[in-house]
C-alpha cells in the first residue's frame, strides 16, 4: 500500500487498462525505477516510508501552476483559498506584454457551492490579460505561497469550415533545383502552386527539427537532437540573399553541380536520399555564404533574432560546435563539457566562437525561409498555410537533453504499452520530460518550444497528443511490457498550448490514434484541438464494427486516408503492404491469414463506397478507387481533409515501416509513380492523375461520382 500511495502522489500508475474489461498490474521494480527517475527514493520499505512521509508533509497552499480560462469559472485553487487571504497577480516574465500587479482580498463567503468546485469570480477579482503571470497568496495566519498563473483563452484558433490540403515528407519532394532532397524552397513552391491552382488550404510537413549529426545521421525526423530549432539541411541555398555575393564562385558552382549530380542519382538511378551527402555539400556552401558580410538591415534582423532566442539558441549552437569536435553523443564528451554551465564549457564557448556564430546564423537563415514558406502559402490564398509537426520527444544524445538535463528523466524512454496491434509494446528511445520539473518551472520549456514552432506555422500537428496527459515510461534495459504511465498536468499543458496558439493565430491538430485514455479526446475538443481520423480505422467499434458512414465522422478533425507510418492508399487497396511485411518477416500470423483479413476489410470499404455511389460500378481500376476514397473523405463533415501527396501519383511505398531499421529504407525514399520511378515536384504538378484526384475535393463534387464516371 505504501508504494502505491507514494506512486499516486507522484503521478506514477501501478496498473493500467489496455481495454475496458482488463487491468494489468505494473511490476514493483518498474514503479521503483520510475520514482527514482523522478528523484524519489523507494528502493526499500524504509525508503518508501521516508519518501511517503516527506511527500504527505508538503501541504501546498497553491499547486505549482494555476490555470484560469478566460470567461470561465475560477479553478478550485483560487476558490478554495481561506477568507481574508491576499492574492497578488504580478507581471508576466520577460517575453510577454507587461501587466501591472494587482491585489485583492478573498472576502467571507466569496464563493458559494461545495468546496473544490469551480465557481464565479467574486467582487474585486479582475481577470489578468492572456499570458503567464506570478501568483502570490498570503493567508491571514501568515502562510505564503507562489505559483505560476496561466491565463488562456478558452479555445485555440479554428480552421475554416472546410478546407483540403496535402501531407508530405519534405525530404521526399525533390524538384529540378533541389540539392539531393526536398527543401524549404520546394515547400514554398508547392504551397504557392497548390493554393493558387487547386484552392488548397494547407500543406502539412514532417518535423523539421534539428537532427543529431552522425555517420550515418539518423534519418528519422521523429528522433531529433532538438525540437527547439530547425535543421539547416532544409535550407534552399540559392534563396539566401548572400549567395550571390560569394567571392569564390568557382567552388560554389562546383558544389551546385555536385548537388545536381546527387539529385540525378536519386531521381534517375535508383539511389536513396542521402541526407549526409546533402549536408556535406550544403555545409560547404553555407560556410562560404557565411563569409559574406551582412548588409546593415540584414545584420539588424540577425541581431534581433539572437536577442529573441537568447540563451536557448546559444546552448544549441554550442552543442553543435562541440559535437563537431567531440562527436554527437554528449555522454562521451570530456566530463567537464557534459555540464552546459561548467567553467570548461564557458571556455569552450569562447574558443569555438566562430563555429557557434555559424550555427546561430544557420538557425536564423532556416527560420527566415520557414517564414518565407508560410508567407508564400498565405499569398497563394491558403487559409491555414504550413502545418508543422511536433515530434513526441528528442534523441537522448542530442542538444536538448544536454542543455536541459534537469528537465529530462534520464534512464527512461517513452513508448507505448502492449495492445491489439503490438503485443510486445513499443520503446521509442526518447527520454521523457519530468512532470515535476515542468511544474516547478511554470512549464517554461514547453512554452519556449511551442513559441518557436508556432512562429511561422499556420497550424501545428502534435504527434501523440495524448502525451499532454500521460506518457508510457520504459526503464532502460527493460522491455516495453514492463513500463508504466506517468501523468502530466494536462490542464496546465493545455493552457500553455492554447495560449501560444492564440498568440500565433495557429490551428492545432492532435494525432490521437491508438490507445487513448477516456476523456482525453473530449478535453482536447473542448479547447478546440482537432483530432486525426484515418479512414481505415474509422469503424463503428461500439456497434457492428463495420466502416463508419461519412455522416457519422467527427467534424473537428483532420481526415486522411493514410499517414507517414501507414501504407499508401494504392498499397492498401491492392494488399501490397501485407506482402511487403511478409517479405521482411514482420508478420506475426501466416501470410494467408493476414491477406484474408486485409482483403475482407478493404472489401467492406469498397462496398460502402459503391453503395454511396462514389465508386463507378464494375470499375476495378485502382486509380478510380483511390479517387473514391478521397470522395468519401470529402463527404465527411471533417473540417480539414488531408491528401497524402504520394497518393496523387500512385506511389505504393510507405515512407516509414514501423518495426524495421536496416530492412527497409525508412525516411529515405523520394515520391514515386506506381512503378517506383521517382517524380519531381514539376512532374507532380503536371500529373493528370493528381488533377483527377483533386477534382473530387472541389466544393459540391464530393458526394457522388463526377461526370465521366458512371455511378453505381
Amino acid at each position: 500500500m505504501g508504494l502505491s500511495r507514494l506512486a499516486a502522489l507522484h503521478g506514477v500508475a501501478t496498473s493500467y487498462s489496455p481495454s475496458p474489461d482488463v487491468t494489468v498490474s505494473v511490476p514493483d521494480d518498474t514503479v521503483i525505477a520510475v520514482l527514482a527517475a523522478l528523484g524519489v527514493d523507494a528502493g526499500t520499505p524504509q525508503d518508501v516510508r521516508r519518501s511517503l512521509a516527506a511527500a504527505e508533509s508538503r501541504s501546498r497552499l497553491l499547486p505549482p501552476t494555476v490555470v484560469v480560462w478566460s470567461g470561465e469559472p475560477l479553478p478550485p485553487a483560487l476558490t478554495g483559498l481561506p477568507p481574508g487571504s491576499t492574492v497578488t497577480v504580478g507581471p508576466e516574465p520577460a517575453g510577454g506584454p507587461p501587466a501591472p500587479a494587482t491585489s485583492w482580498t478573498v472576502p467571507e463567503r466569496a464563493f458559494g457551492g461545495p468546496p473544490g468546485t469551480p465557481r464565479p469570480a467574486p467582487a474585486g477579482w479582475t481577470e489578468p490579460p492572456f499570458g503567464v503571470h506570478r501568483l502570490h497568496v498570503r493567508t491571514p495566519d501568515h502562510h505564503e505561497a507562489t505559483a505560476t498563473l496561466v491565463v488562456a483563452p478558452p479555445r485555440v484558433p479554428q480552421p475554416p469550415e472546410r478546407t483540403h490540403g496535402f501531407l508530405v515528407q519534405l525530404y521526399s519532394l525533390l524538384s529540378a533545383r533541389s540539392w539531393g532532397m526536398g527543401d524549404l524552397g520546394d515547400l514554398a513552391d508547392l504551397a504557392a502552386w497548390a493554393g493558387r491552382t487547386l484552392g488548397s488550404g494547407f500543406v502539412q510537413v514532417n518535423p523539421l527539427h534539428a537532427a543529431v549529426p552522425g555517420h550515418p545521421t539518423d534519418p528519422s525526423p521523429y528522433r531529433p537532437s532538438s525540437r527547439r530549432f530547425p535543421d539547416p539541411v532544409h535550407l534552399h541555398v540559392e534563396s539566401i540573399p548572400e549567395y550571390g555575393q560569394v567571392r569564390d564562385r568557382a567552388v560554389l558552382d562546383d558544389l551546385r553541380q555536385d548537388a545536381a549530380a546527387l539529385s540525378d542519382t536519386v531521381l534517375n538511378k535508383g539511389a536513396l536520399i542521402d541526407r549526409d551527402a546533402v549536408w556535406e555539400l550544403k555545409r560547404q556552401a553555407l560556410e562560404l555564404i557565411a563569409e559574406v558580410e551582412l548588409t546593415p538591415g540584414r545584420r539588424a534582423a540577425y541581431c534581433d533574432y539572437l536577442a529573441e532566442q537568447g540563451a536557448a539558441l546559444e546552448d544549441h549552437a554550442l552543442w553543435c560546435a562541440l559535437a563537431e569536435v567531440h562527436g554527437p553523443d554528449w555522454h562521451g564528451w570530456p566530463e567537464p563539457l557534459r555540464d552546459p554551465r561548467s567553467p570548461a564549457t564557458a571556455r569552450a564557448r569562447s574558443e569555438l566562437l566562430g563555429r557557434v556564430d555559424l550555427h546561430c546564423r544557420l538557425a536564423w537563415l532556416t527560420a527566415t525561409q520557414l517564414a518565407d514558406a508560410q508567407r508564400a502559402a498565405e499569398d497563394a490564398g491558403m487559409e491555414i498555410g504550413i502545418v508543422h509537426d511536433l515530434a513526441v520527444g528528442v534523441h537522448p544524445a542530442g542538444a536538448d537533453t544536454w542543455a536541459q538535463q534537469d528537465a529530462f528523466a534520464h534512464g527512461m524512454s517513452v513508448g507505448a504499452p502492449p495492445d491489439a496491434f503490438n503485443a510486445r509494446g513499443q520503446d521509442w528511445g526518447l527520454p521523457p520530460w519530468r512532470p515535476d520539473v515542468l511544474a516547478a518551472t511554470g512549464h517554461a520549456a514547453f512554452r519556449g518550444l511551442l513559441r518557436g514552432l508556432l512562429a511561422h506555422a499556420g497550424a501545428l500537428r502534435i504527434d501523440h497528443v495524448m502525451g499532454l496527459f500521460r506518457l508510457w515510461w520504459v526503464p532502460q534495459g527493460r522491455p516495453p511490457t514492463d513500463g508504466t504511465y506517468v501523468s502530466y498536468d494536462a490542464e496546465a499543458m493545455l493552457a500553455v498550448l492554447v495560449l501560444e496558439a492564440h498568440r500565433a493565430g495557429s490551428v492545432v491538430v492532435g494525432e490521437d490514434l491508438g490507445t487513448v485514455e477516456p476523456g482525453v479526446r473530449e478535453a482536447l475538443a473542448r479547447r478546440g484541438v482537432l483530432g486525426t481520423s484515418v479512414l481505415w480505422f474509422e469503424r463503428d467499434w461500439d456497434g457492428d464494427g463495420r466502416p463508419l458512414a461519412p455522416g457519422k465522422w467527427r467534424r473537428d478533425c483532420l481526415a486522411t486516408a493514410t499517414t507517414h507510418d501507414l501504407p499508401s492508399t494504392a498499397a492498401r487497396l491492392t494488399g501490397d503492404h501485407v506482402t511487403l511485411r511478409h517479405r521482411l518477416g514482420l508478420l506475426t500470423r501466416p501470410l494467408e491469414e493476414e491477406l484474408t483479413e486485409d482483403v475482407t476489410g478493404t472489401a467492406e470499404w469498397l462496398a460502402l463506397l459503391a453503395r454511396l455511389r462514389m465508386l463507378p460500378e464494375g470499375d476495378g481500376n485502382e486509380e478510380a478507387a483511390v479517387r473514391a476514397v478521397h470522395r468519401f473523405l470529402g463527404a465527411t463533415p471533417a473540417r480539414m481533409v488531408g491528401v497524402w501527396l504520394p497518393d496523387t501519383v500512385g506511389d505504393r511505398r510507405p515512407q516509414n515501416l514501423p518495426g524495421t531499421w536496416d530492412q527497409y529504407p525508412n525516411w529515405r525514399l523520394p515520391i514515386a509513380d506506381p512503378e517506383g520511378h521517382p517524380v519531381t515536384l514539376e512532374e507532380i504538378a503536371a500529373s493528370p492523375r493528381l488533377h483527377g484526384l483533386m477534382e473530387v475535393l472541389r466544393p459540391g463534387r464530393a458526394r457522388t461520382a463526377p461526370p465521366g464516371e458512371r455511378p453505381a
